[in-house]
């Protein structure tokens, strides 16, 4: 009897954490559209999502506010939920698609794309999940020796983002003459995002996340070990390739929206751990809500810390994200 108390207990203070972030996520959003050149009241905002076109203020949050704060939503949603996947598929907490060298797949066949054959741009999200998918599955293959280890992992995947990254630097020095188009692409940029952006990445977002929530029971059970989850009939290495092949399209889909974002998938399923615990039917949720709330308070800061400068919300997300790591590699610490 005290044993279904304390798992009632466990799951009730698991809801209201996943409640307390979607708390978050809202006022986050709200907050965005909230805070920039011009400061608007939450009224006022509620009033022009709820159909109101005649506010003086109509113009600033629905053409450029609400999309810029969308794809943040989802981008934020994507690379959180995409770093969880990744951080338990390679048994390791510091796992993320920008550090372990995932982004800088998509950002080299991404970049590729936009330098060599810009009239293709709009094949920019499959190609830059290709480049994705590629990288991830080398970094796991340089990585394996009889299963994989953390320290591996990190390795392979600094070893192998080197060298994507010069072939980055090549094509910048081949096409020079085209590098402005895509600077942007490589820094993680939040700014000039429009409802063209946000149709772009919403229905890579919602297959990502359904596949991920569908597959959740398994990652629990492939945390297990091989031994464990083989002997419960799971197909461990297929569903290795599974999740590493969802985690590469939200990556993508994320990056090829506003180029090369590091340490959300770092930081944000690192902490939702800590509040939920390692039950992926939870955490990812959990990770996603609290995704959007860390990527649309970073660039509401990017935008209004330094006004009337903006700092790119790749930065802040730098200044943040890099003493975390570095926190994770002094505990070493493994899933």
């Amino acid at each position: 009897m005290n044993g279904n108390n304390g798992f009632k207990k466990k799951i009730s203070w698991k809801l209201f954490i996943i409640g307390f972030f979607l708390i978050l996520a809202i006022l986050s959003v709200l907050i965005s559209l909230g805070f920039g050149a011009v400061s608007v009241h939450i009224q006022s905002i509620i009033s022009i999502l709820l159909g109101n076109t005649d506010s003086e203020y109509y113009a600033i949050i629905w053409n450029i506010r609400l999309p810029r704060t969308l794809v943040a939503v989802f981008v934020g949603m994507n690379l959180a939920i995409s770093g969880a996947l990744l951080q338990g598929v390679m048994r390791n907490p510091m796992a993320d698609p920008h550090i372990i060298g995932v982004s800088s797949g998509a950002g080299l066949f991404g970049t590729t794309l936009l330098l060599m054959f810009p009239a293709f741009s709009y094949l920019l999200v499959p190609v830059a999940f290709i480049g994705a998918l590629a990288s991830a599955l080398l970094i796991y293959m340089l990585a394996w020796d009889k299963g994989v280890s953390p320290m591996r992992i990190i390795l392979a995947g600094v070893a192998t983002s080197a060298f994507l990254n010069s072939g980055v630097s090549a094509l910048y020095t081949f096409y020079s003459d085209r590098i402005q188009g895509a600077i942007s692409f490589m820094v993680g940029n939040l700014s000039a995002k429009s409802w063209g952006h946000v149709e772009i990445i919403i229905p890579y977002s919602i297959i990502g996340l359904v596949l991920a929530l569908l597959s959740a029971q398994r990652m629990n059970v492939l945390l297990l070990g091989d031994a464990e989850s083989k002997s419960l009939g799971l197909n461990t290495e297929g569903y290795r390739l599974w999740f590493i092949a969802i985690s590469a399209l939200l990556a993508a889909s994320a990056i090829s929206i506003v180029g090369l974002l590091g340490f959300v998938g770092l930081i944000v399923p690192h902490a939702a751990r800590l509040m939920v615990g390692n039950d992926y039917r939870i955490l990812l949720p959990a990770s996603a809500l609290l995704g959007v709330t860390v990527l649309c308070l970073s660039d509401t800061i990017g935008r209004v810390a330094f006004a009337p400068i903006e700092l790119p919300v790749g930065i802040i997300m730098g200044v943040i994200g890099a003493p975390f790591f570095l926190y994770l590699l002094r505990k070493k610490r493994t899933i």
